[in-house]
Order: structure tokens, then C-alpha cells, then sequence
């Protein structure tokens, strides 16, 4: 057995206590700070954290990047490197339903407790994203990525899960509903998307882990060039 390094013998390691979000950045310019800010500040506040600094360090000047900025008792600390998530997947994603649940009290909020997304993104595998549950059965948020789907006609963002800048941004404008969705509506879903900094805004061609049934859905990608929305790279 090992001594504890000094360095992790700190709340942030040991217990979470830390808040981040994750900032894309095209050619060094971070896309969508002040609203990811806002939510950081939120979630600082919600877990008794120093305010986050809003002044962020000359980046290097990826053509796309992943500015992860992170606040701890100690204060605020950034990282940042290059974003390439690789072949973008053109006939839309899959997506698989986990029975894995959030965090009651955290759901809304990205912090040092990630443990929930990371098994629902095993348990997914190796599907592009896996969805998370709460305790009623709802489905409310993504292992990486923030869902929207179109039910009976209508854009609807799933009541419950992480409030995310990029799916915010790109429903800027458009007409939509927020509410609850119990997994059992799933498969009633026409179309769907999952949205996060790390890729955009990207369509769902299948949807996995409903009872007995796959289900395959219309994949479009949205018409847009908006650097904060497109596939990095793309």
C-alpha cells in the first residue's frame, strides 16, 4: 500500500468538491464563455465555492479545442487542448438508454462527482452516447452530451439533467418545451439530437435499450455554420 500523495489529499480529489465546465474554442477564442460562466457561477454558489475567475488565460491556438475550467476551494484552474473527437459520424449517432441514475442533488450541476456519466458511458459502449435516468424513470441527461428530442411534433428538452450552454444556443429563437420524459416515451420519439462543446450538435439515427425494440430514426444534420455548433473539424 501507498502513502497518499500530498497533492490529492485535498476535498476536490477525495470527495468532489469541485466545479468545471468545459469551454470549446476555435482558433483560441473560447465560443460561448459568458453563458458558460453564468453556469459555473451557479454551481460555485451552489456548492460553497470561491466565485470562478472570468479571466481566462491566453490560450493556445488550437484550430479547435476543449478549454476545461475548473474551480476548487484553492480557486480557479484551466486546461486546455486540442478537440478531436475524430470521423464525424455523417448518418447520425446511436444512442443507447443506461439504467444508470444521476445524483439527486447534482444533476443540474457539472462537478468533481462524475462517476454516474462515466458508468453510463460504459455501459452504453459502444454506442455514441448513453443516456441517464433519475429516480422516476425519467430520462434526463447524457454521459457527455445534452439530449433534445421532438415529440408529438414538438422540440422538447428532457426536465432533470445538466442546463447545457450548446444545446441552449442552439435552440436560440426556436420554439420549445421543457419538461419531463419518462423513458416509456422514448419510443415515441421522431427525431433527436445530442449536443455538448466536444461535438456540436449532432443527430440520432438509432436509439438502443428501449423494451425489446430499436428504434431508427430520421438523422439530419443541422444547416448551420456556427463554429459553437458544427462538428469540430467539419
Amino acid at each position: 500500500m501507498n502513502p497518499l500523495p500530498d497533492g490529492v489529499n485535498d476535498p476536490a480529489w477525495l470527495h468532489g468538491v469541485s466545479a468545471f465546465t468545459t469551454v470549446r474554442t476555435r482558433r483560441g477564442a473560447p465560443l460561448l464563455w459568458p453563458e458558460h460562466l453564468a453556469r459555473l457561477r451557479h454551481t460555485c454558489a451552489f456548492l460553497g465555492l470561491p466565485d470562478p475567475d472570468p479571466d481566462l488565460p491566453p490560450p493556445d491556438v488550437h484550430p479547435w479545442g476543449l478549454l476545461r475550467v475548473t474551480v476548487t476551494e484553492g480557486g480557479t484552474f484551466a486546461s486546455h487542448r486540442p478537440l478531436t473527437p475524430g470521423p464525424r459520424p455523417d448518418g447520425g449517432a446511436t444512442i443507447r438508454l443506461t439504467g444508470v441514475q444521476i445524483h439527486p442533488q447534482l444533476g443540474a450541476h457539472k462537478t468533481g462527482n462524475y462517476l454516474p456519466y462515466r458508468l453510463a458511458a460504459q455501459q452504453a459502449a459502444p454506442a455514441f452516447e448513453g443516456l441517464l435516468l433519475d429516480a422516476h424513470g425519467q430520462v434526463v441527461d447524457g454521459s457527455r452530451t445534452s439530449p433534445l428530442l421532438e415529440l408529438d411534433g414538438q422540440l422538447i428538452v428532457p426536465a432533470g439533467g445538466l442546463p447545457s450552454v450548446t444545446r441552449a444556443a442552439f435552440l436560440h429563437g426556436t420554439p420549445h418545451a421543457t419538461r419531463p420524459v419518462h423513458a416509456a416515451e422514448l419510443a415515441r420519439v421522431t427525431r433527436a439530437w445530442v449536443c455538448g462543446s466536444g461535438v456540436g450538435v449532432v443527430p440520432v439515427a438509432r436509439l438502443e435499450g428501449l423494451s425489446n425494440m430499436s428504434l431508427h430514426l430520421n438523422a439530419r444534420w443541422p444547416d448551420t455554420t456556427d463554429p459553437a455548433l458544427v462538428w469540430p473539424g467539419g
